[in-house]
Parts: C-alpha cells; sequence; structure tokens
C-alpha cells in the first residue's frame, strides 16, 4: 500500500472517530439525530450517494419525480447515519433495544428453537437498523453469530470489529475460515445473523420490486442442510426514525433454495415498499435490466 494510501485510510479513520466518538458526550438520542444530520447533508453529497439513489430509485419507479425522490434520498442517507451511530454505541443501544418487545408471527417459534437447541437462520437487509435483532437477543443472553467484512482500512477494522461485537457476538471474518466457523457454530445449535440483499455475481436471478436481481441462496441451502430455522426479521423505525419495531416474521417453510429464497426477497420487498426511506438504496442491487 502507497503512503498516500495509507495516509488517506488513517485520515479517514480519524474523521469517523471525531464524529463517532465526538458525540458520545450527547444523549443517546440527540447524538443520533446529530449523527444522521451529518451524515444526510454533509458527507452523502460529499460521496455522492443522493444521485446514486436517485438511480436506483429511477428505475423501480420510472413515474417518480425527482422532487418525489430528494425527501427519499435524505432519509435514506440519515438512517444510514442513525444506524452507524446506534451500532457503535455499545452500551447505550442495548439498553435502548432492551426496551423493545419483539412482535410478529415467528417470535414463538425463535423462542422454542433457541430453548431447544435447533439452529436457526436470520435473515435480514440493509433497511432499518438490522442490527437491532442482534442487540435484543443479546441482552437477553442469547448469542448471535454473524459474518462481517474486514474493511480495507487497516486502522478502522479492529475498532470496527470490536464496537459490532458490543451488541452480539461472535462476529466471524468473511472468507474460508470466518464460513467455516460459522457453519459449526450453526451445527452446534445455535443462531446466526446474514443479510440477504446484496448483489451477488454468482447469485440466482430472483425477483426483488419488480426486477431481477442476483441473489446468494446460501442462507436457504443451509437452512436445509442443518433443519434450521429460516427467519425474516427487521429493526423498523418509527415516530420520525428514533424509536423501532422489532418484527420476527413466521419461519420460511423448507421446501426448494429458490423457492425460499424468494419468499425471503418478496418479504424485504414489503418492509421497503413501505418505507421507501428506510432501505440502501444507494448500493448496486441490480446490475442488469429487466
Amino acid at each position: 500500500m502507497s503512503f498516500w494510501k495509507k495516509a488517506s485510510y488513517f485520515i479517514q479513520y480519524i474523521v469517523f472517530l471525531i464524529i463517532i466518538e465526538g458525540t458520545r458526550i450527547l444523549p443517546f438520542n440527540t447524538r443520533r439525530n446529530v449523527v444522521g444530520w451529518i451524515t444526510a447533508h454533509v458527507i452523502a453529497p460529499m460521496v455522492g450517494w443522493p444521485n446514486a439513489i436517485k438511480r436506483n430509485l429511477g428505475y423501480i419507479f420510472p413515474d417518480m419525480s425527482p422532487e418525489e425522490m430528494k425527501p427519499i434520498a435524505t432519509e435514506v442517507s440519515r438512517n444510514v447515519g442513525r444506524t452507524i451511530c446506534e451500532n457503535f454505541s455499545g452500551k447505550d443501544f442495548r439498553k435502548f433495544v432492551s426496551d423493545i418487545p419483539m412482535q410478529g408471527g415467528g417470535v414463538e417459534d425463535l423462542r422454542e428453537a433457541v430453548e431447544n437447541k435447533r439452529p436457526v437462520i436470520l435473515v435480514s437487509g440493509h433497511f432499518g437498523n438490522y442490527d437491532a435483532i442482534r442487540a435484543k437477543l443479546g441482552v437477553e443472553g442469547v448469542a448471535v453469530g454473524a459474518l462481517y467484512r474486514p474493511t480495507n482500512n487497516e486502522f478502522f477494522n479492529p475498532y470496527y470489529a470490536r464496537r459490532l461485537e458490543e451488541n452480539n457476538a461472535p462476529l466471524f471474518g468473511r472468507g474460508r475460515k470466518g464460513l467455516a466457523q460459522m457453519l459449526k457454530f450453526l451445527r452446534q445449535g445455535n443462531t446466526i445473523a446474514i443479510l440477504n440483499d446484496q448483489h451477488m455475481s454468482k447469485g440466482a436471478k430472483l425477483k426483488f420490486m419488480g426486477k431481477r436481481a442476483k441473489t446468494a441462496v446460501s442462507a436457504a441451502e443451509m437452512a436445509l442442510k442443518y433443519n434450521a430455522l429460516l427467519i425474516p426479521v427487521y429493526g423498523v423505525r418509527k415516530n420520525g426514525g428514533l424509536d423501532f419495531d422489532i418484527i420476527i416474521d413466521p419461519p420460511i417453510p423448507h421446501s426448494e433454495p429458490l423457492e425460499m429464497t424468494q419468499m425471503l426477497n418478496d418479504s424485504l420487498e414489503k418492509h421497503v415498499r413501505e418505507n421507501l426511506g428506510q432501505w440502501l438504496w444507494g448500493h448496486t442491487r441490480w446490475r442488469f435490466k429487466s
């Protein structure tokens, strides 16, 4: 790595620390609002998020006007900032979610599986706060394993992993070794969490938001192989974005991997359509026209 690249990573790390750690003196709700505002009105325009968000919105909703897209793009960026702030707030976030009841048709199935040591795969997307369920279960003493992608920034990565582990553990670094560790953890009758809404070059061509999107079917395949419950879960923002509903949907019935994965896509799509500003529209979910 060149000196200038390394210096750039270090500067990015310091700026991040200033924003996240520097606002820690503020009350939790104020902190989330401040970081959300900075992300939406300073960081997002600097890195080009609004244009990427509007491009994807235009692809899915061709009749949506630029005036309609603008507040959605702002809300998406604000949600990113709030989510980062929350997930890096440790005990403050755990205390906050401890008072939120889990609701939905899958709550009893989840509790029964955990009690009986049956493997569980929780599936969500980059929507609302996807780590709220992991933090909630951590407060209740339920270990939830998760794969994470180590960042390219060698300064930031240790801090990043440490903060995520404060919400729940264990974490497994993405790669062959981490995957093997996660599968062993699952086979032992534990719970893991997966985000399943990113473009996968070798994924199946399934529908999402009315368009084909290459989607990983690995969650469904693992559920079938290890007789695990496959449960869609969501942390949905409400009341202006500072409160949550923690939704545990009914388990996806075991059938064929493609059918099960399409049901996961359909579940996420339902929540996204109801809350357009809570999904990460800025990432490249669709890589070809259909």
